[in-house]
């Protein structure tokens, strides 16, 4: 008679649980029974199954067995604890839609990145939708970089972090550019410890100015200043360059304190003056164009990329003091090369080397009249005559 009471208590109190009220607006979890095109069955361990409709699975474009399988647990908001039909009336995405804030919060606390499909453009910036929710970007925080055209981003999948979350007012700001700009500085952090003065990279230009042109050489912008994009002039850094342009350069210097690097372009090419000098040789006689004087003496160029220095020694036989009395900007002469020094780029012209001497042979005068005759002819330059 005992065993029997025991056995009937069992079955009450199995029977009272099984029918242990639930609230609307409760979260469940239950087990998937059955799913069809329309709707599923969840056993959520009541004395009644949980009817979950197609509409508070997905949507309806989709089919709800391509979403959820028999067996699976679900986490299910009741929203009717019986309705007319005496069913208890669930769904998946409400219940998703509650427990998504306790989700973006302990993503937010641990600072964890989430993955987000942009849905659409709006005021100041485009949303995405996490589980129901409405997740803002602000167009500041797209990027690291300043976005043009917010619309380039619709359909595209970001990873975000969390910035701002305010459950009860349901407000949720999302960032992408605090990403970036962690990648940015861990990569920078590696760049700076590996990079080196005269080692040669490839960057692509990220932005050109008045003064240069950046290059992005692995997560990092050095400077090419303008006067290190060519061995020629530049009047423009936008003659040379354009942004998105794949460049070589080489490292001219690293300031790991300041961050700085700057970068040179020109030293990755050969030098025009190095290809140019070797049609020439010392003792060749050329053709020059003066285009500068000073005191001590004159440039001159013997091409466009080759210009020598005629010492104030070497313009004429004769004592010259000021030299703009002899010669002129623009005025072309006949120079003699009489030195070349490929180190530093420098070769050494002369005016009066260039001067073809009178030969004259000794042989064919005899007698002191005849010196004479050439005393008289030629004065202090006779010492200057090539006699044989």
């Amino acid at each position: 008679m005992t065993e029997q009471h025991n056995d009937m208590n069992n079955m009450i109190n199995e029977i009272e649980a099984s029918m242990k009220r639930i609230n609307n607006g409760e979260i469940l979890e239950g087990k998937v029974i059955s799913v069809n095109e329309n709707e599923a069955i969840i056993n959520i361990g009541h004395m009644a199954d949980g009817i979950l409709p197609k509409n508070e699975i997905c949507s309806e474009d989709i089919d709800p067995r391509e979403v959820i399988k028999v067996d699976d647990i679900l986490k299910v908001y009741v929203v009717k604890s019986k309705d007319e039909n005496g069913n208890v009336l669930l769904s998946k995405k409400r219940a998703e839609a509650v427990l998504v804030w306790d989700e973006l919060e302990e993503v937010m606390d641990k600072d964890e990145t989430l993955t987000v499909k942009v849905k659409e453009v709006v005021k100041g910036g485009v949303v995405t939708d996490i589980k129901g929710v409405r997740g803002f970007i602000p167009a500041s925080q797209l990027s690291a970089d300043y976005v043009k055209d917010l619309a380039e981003f619709v359909g595209v999948e970001l990873g975000v972090k969390v910035i701002e979350l305010d459950k009860s007012k349901k407000k949720l700001v999302l960032s992408r550019r605090v990403i970036e700009v962690e990648e940015r500085q861990e990569k920078k952090k590696e760049l700076f410890a590996t990079i080196k003065a005269g080692e040669k990279r490839t960057g692509v230009v990220t932005k050109t100015a008045k003064y240069g042109a950046f290059v992005d050489i692995g997560g990092v912008d050095g400077l090419v200043h303008i006067t290190e994009l060519s061995w020629k002039r530049v009047k423009s850094t936008d003659d040379v360059v354009k942004v998105g342009d794949e460049v070589e350069v080489y490292v001219l210097s690293v300031d790991n304190e300041k961050g700085r690097i700057s970068l040179s372009m020109k030293d990755t090419m050969e030098h025009p003056w190095d290809k140019e000098i070797t049609t020439f040789k010392t003792g060749d006689i050329v053709d020059a164009k003066i285009v500068k004087i000073m005191d001590f003496g004159a440039f001159a160029k013997i091409n466009e990329e080759i210009e020598g220095l005629i010492h104030i020694s070497q313009i004429s036989e004769e004592r010259v003091t000021n030299i703009k009395e002899v010669l002129n900007i623009g005025d072309t002469v006949q120079v003699k090369i009489i030195s070349i020094d490929k180190d530093s780029r420098k070769i050494g012209l002369s005016i009066k080397e260039a001067i073809e001497k009178p030969v004259i042979n000794l042989d064919e005068f005899n007698d002191e009249d005849d010196m004479q005759t050439l005393g008289d002819l030629f004065g202090d330059k006779f010492k200057n005559l090539d006699l044989k």
